[in-house]
């Protein structure tokens, strides 16, 4: 017989694969047996199974290839969400929560208009949403595929200060009149070199090329949300934006170039710089 202990014993198997081989294996298991973690620590010695065996096999190999858990369970945790992910987007990331972070510390009014350019699964907008109730927030990506999933997962937590809608970047907002004003934007936007190595190395590989690419060097999008923001944003409204570790001086420069004021390039968990904020036309 199969137990828990013998199953999270594979994760050896998976090493050459993941930097995250336990935790990996562990999360198979928990989708397989539907149950969490704890469980798994707490219960050693439980006995799985032929289906169950039959299941966990299926899905580790499938690790085995590659690709991510994250789409293997269908799932990723993103701020205090539990978020459904699919192939036609970007997998939230613990480093993009640090938006999320700053956003929430910025002097906004209590019922601000938040704009999130690029939504994917929804992870900023909703993340926020779940932060600040009073906040009415638009969700807007050019993939249809992505606006279905965001749409579903604001179903699936209720949060019904946020609206999704499919838009490239700002089109669907342009023609609105008067212009709707945001008093912030948020984006995490494609920003890898076409030509990056890394772009066929790990969870990347399984990840849709229009959601990570940004032209020869990795900036075509952030210089039309930077360039175009300040069309759609209130005065004294915020820009923050993420990007790639190498990447902080030239955005900044895009960001006083674009009239912005009170710009700032923080780094994330691992110290690399990766998100730029700014003021336009002064601040609160």
């Amino acid at each position: 017989m199969t137990t828990v202990s013998a199953v999270l014993q594979r994760s050896a198997e998976l090493q050459p694969a993941s930097d995250s081989a336990l935790l990996d294996t562990e999360l198979l298991l928990c989708h397989c047996l539907n149950v969490d973690r704890t469980w798994l620590k707490t219960w050693p010695d439980h006995q799985l199974q032929d289906i169950e065996i039959a299941e966990f096999d299926q899905l580790f190999s499938r690790r085995l290839r590659g690709e991510p858990v994250a789409f293997i369970v269908g799932s990723q945790g993103f701020w205090s969400l539990d978020l459904c992910v699919s192939p036609h987007t970007l997998i939230p990331r613990p480093e993009t929560e640090l938006i999320v972070e700053q956003a929430l510390q910025l002097p906004l009014p209590a019922a601000s208009q938040v704009l999130d350019l690029g939504t994917g699964t929804g992870a900023i907008a909703l993340a926020l949403a779940t932060e600040r109730p009073d906040w009415q927030i638009v969700g807007v990506d050019v993939q249809p595929q992505a606006v279905e999933l965001a749409e579903h997962n604001r179903q699936l937590h209720q949060l019904n200060n946020v609206s999704i809608l499919q838009s490239d970047w700002f089109s669907a907002l342009a023609s609105a009149q008067p212009a709707h004003k945001f008093d912030l934007i948020v984006s995490n936007p494609p920003y890898i070199e076409a030509e990056d190595s890394h772009l066929l190395e790990g969870d990347v590989r399984f990840e849709p090329a229009s959601a990570l690419v940004a032209g020869v060097d990795g900036l075509d999008d952030l210089r039309l949300i930077i360039g175009q923001s300040s069309g759609f944003l209130q005065q004294a409204g915020w820009l923050l934006v993420e990007h790639g570790y190498n990447q902080g001086a030239l955005v900044r420069d895009l960001f006083v170039a674009a009239g912005f004021q009170s710009v700032n390039t923080y780094a994330d968990y691992n110290q690399l710089d990766r998100i730029t904020l700014g003021c336009l036309l002064g601040s609160y």
